[in-house]
C-alpha cells in the first residue's frame, strides 16, 4: 500500500495471507459494522489486497457523488463480470455512459405504469393460491416471487419460457454464493468443489438460455416499441443522438444484471417486511388501515403507489435495516477523502447495511420504527443519511421499478392475509449481497372479507 495511507488505521483480526478475509466470511454484516468503532477510514485486508473502507455516509457520499468521477467499479464489480458481462453495475464509465442513455426510457415513469400491471397481476395469483392456516417458509416464497414476477417482466409469453424456467432455477443458486465468491481470493474459484461446479453451470446455463430468447425475439419480426415488456424495449432502444442501439450481448449483459439486482432487493425486502410487521401489531393494524382505505380488496395498481404513504415508510425502514451488504470502487485518479490521499489505483468499500445503522444518525438504529421516515423527522437529516440504491451516476436505473414493485406486492398480499410467526423460531440474518432470513416460516391467517 501507497506510502500515504499509512495513516489510516488498520481493522483489527487480520491473519498473514488471509486478512481479514476469515473475519469477513464469518460475520460480515457484524464486521461491516464493528469498522465505524476504528476510524472514518479503515483499511481492510481482502488476501493480500489493501482495501479503504469508508464508514460514514459522509465519507460513502464523497465515494459515489462528490467524488464520483474519480471512481470506477471496483474489484467486486471485477469478479462479477464473468457473470453478468458489461451491463451497467460492471460496466466502465465509457460504455456506462451511453448504456444508460439507452435503457432509462425503459425505466420511464409510463414504462413502469405497464410493469405493474404484470407486477399487480402475479402479485394476485400469488394470494389466490394460498390457503388459511396453512405453514410457509416466507423468504422461499418471497424470493421465487421476485424472480418469477421480474422475468414475467422482463419477456414476452411468446419467446420467453425457457428464460423464465431458466431464471427461476439458476438465479437462487448464483446468489447464494456470488457476494462470498466476489470478496474472496480469485484462485479458490478453482477449486472443484460442489459450490464451485454449481455456480459455474448455473451462470453459462442461464447465459445461453437468455442468448437464445434474445435472438429469438429480435428475428421475430415483431415490433418491439409496441411490446409491453423490458426484453422488447432493450432492442428497440435508440440513442437520440447517434441512433446507436445495444447489441444482442448487450441486451443479454443487462437482463443478467437486471436479474441480480432486482430479485434479491425484492425477495429479501418483502421476507424482512412480514417479519418486522409481524412483531409490531401497531405497525400493522395502520397499514391494513391504509390498504383498506387506499384499495380495500380490488386489485393494486400503479396509481395507488403514492398514495399508501405508510406502506412506504415500513418499506423504507426495512431496507435501512437490511441493507446492501457491500459495494466497491477503485480509484482512476488521486482522491483526497478524510484527510488522506488516496493514490489512483486504491481500491475503497463502504457498506449501505452499516451507514444504515449508524447510531450518528439514526437514534436506536436497530428498532424497527416506520416514524423515522414522517417528514418532520426526516428534515434535519442530510442527503446521504439514507442512499438504499446509491448515489451519483451509478445509481440504480430500476429503483422507482423495484420500490413500485415492493409496495404494489406487500399492499395485495394484506389486503386479504395476515402473516403470523410460528412460535419459539428465532430468525436471524444470512449473508448474501443484501442480507435475507435465513429461514422464515409463517402461518397464513385469511382476513375477514
Amino acid at each position: 500500500m501507497a506510502p500515504a495511507l499509512q495513516s489510516i488505521p488498520r481493522a483489527p483480526g487480520r491473519l498473514p495471507l488471509l486478512g481479514h478475509v476469515l473475519s469477513l466470511s464469518r460475520d460480515p454484516l457484524g464486521f461491516v459494522k464493528s469498522l465505524r468503532r476504528t476510524g472514518e477510514l479503515v483499511r481492510v485486508d481482502l488476501g493480500t489486497l489493501p482495501v479503504v473502507f469508508a464508514t460514514s455516509a459522509r465519507l460513502a457520499h464523497a465515494v459515489m457523488v462528490t467524488h464520483g468521477t474519480s471512481f470506477e467499479k471496483g474489484r467486486l464489480f471485477d469478479r462479477m463480470r464473468p457473470m453478468v458481462g458489461d451491463g451497467l453495475a460492471t460496466a466502465p464509465s465509457a460504455v456506462h455512459r451511453p448504456h444508460r442513455r439507452l435503457m432509462q426510457p425503459s425505466f420511464h415513469h409510463r414504462r413502469i405504469a405497464g410493469y405493474c400491471e404484470t407486477i399487480s397481476e402475479q402479485a394476485q395469483q400469488l394470494v389466490d393460491g394460498w390457503e388459511d392456516g396453512r405453514r410457509i417458509a416466507v423468504e422461499e416464497v418471497m424470493g421465487e416471487f421476485s424472480v418469477a414476477t421480474l422475468a414475467a417482466t422482463m419477456f414476452s409469453a411468446e419467446f420467453g419460457g425457457p428464460a423464465v424456467t431458466a431464471v427461476r432455477r439458476d438465479v437462487p443458486i448464483i446468489l447464494k454464493t456470488m457476494l462470498l465468491r466476489a470478496v474472496s481470493p480469485k484462485f479458490l474459484d478453482r477449486l472443484p468443489i460442489p459450490p464451485n461446479r454449481r455456480f459455474d453451470a448455473a451462470a453459462a446455463r442461464l447465459r445461453q438460455v437468455i442468448d437464445e430468447v434474445v435472438t429469438a425475439t429480435r428475428g421475430s419480426g415483431a415490433d418491439h416499441d409496441e411490446q409491453p415488456d423490458l426484453l422488447s424495449t432493450l432492442l428497440a432502444a435508440r440513442d437520440a443522438d447517434t441512433g446507436a442501439a445495444l447489441s444482442d450481448a448487450e441486451v443479454r449483459d443487462e437482463l443478467v444484471t437486471i436479474l441480480f439486482a432486482g430479485t434479491e432487493t425484492v425477495g429479501s425486502t418483502l421476507s424482512w417486511a412480514f417479519h418486522e410487521i409481524a412483531r409490531s401489531p401497531a405497525t400493522e393494524a395502520r397499514l391494513l388501515a391504509e390498504i383498506d382505505a387506499v384499495v380495500g380488496r380490488r386489485p393494486v395498481g400503479h396509481e395507488d403507489v403514492p398514495r399508501l404513504t405508510f406502506t412506504r415508510q415500513v418499506l423504507d425502514e426495512v431496507v435501512r435495516l437490511h441493507g446492501v451488504t457491500l459495494l466497491m470502487r477503485r480509484a482512476v485518479a488521486p482522491v483526497r477523502l478524510n484527510g488522506v490521499t488516496i493514490p489512483a489505483g486504491t481500491e475503497v468499500a463502504f457498506s449501505l447495511y452499516a451507514v444504515h445503522q449508524d447510531p450518528a444518525l439514526y437514534p436506536d438504529p436497530e428498532r424497527f420504527d416506520p416514524d423515522r421516515w414522517l417528514p418532520e423527522r426526516r428534515a434535519g437529516q442530510p442527503r446521504e443519511a439514507f442512499i438504499p440504491f446509491g448515489a451519483g451516476s451509478r445509481q440504480c436505473i430500476g429503483d422507482a421499478f423495484a420500490k413500485a414493485e415492493m409496495t404494489i406486492t406487500l399492499a395485495t398480499v394484506l389486503s386479504r392475509w395476515r402473516l403470523r410467526p410460528v412460535a419459539g423460531h428465532a430468525t436471524g440474518e444470512a449473508m448474501a449481497a443484501m442480507p435475507h432470513p435465513d429461514h422464515l416460516p409463517m402461518v397464513l391467517e385469511a382476513r375477514a372479507a
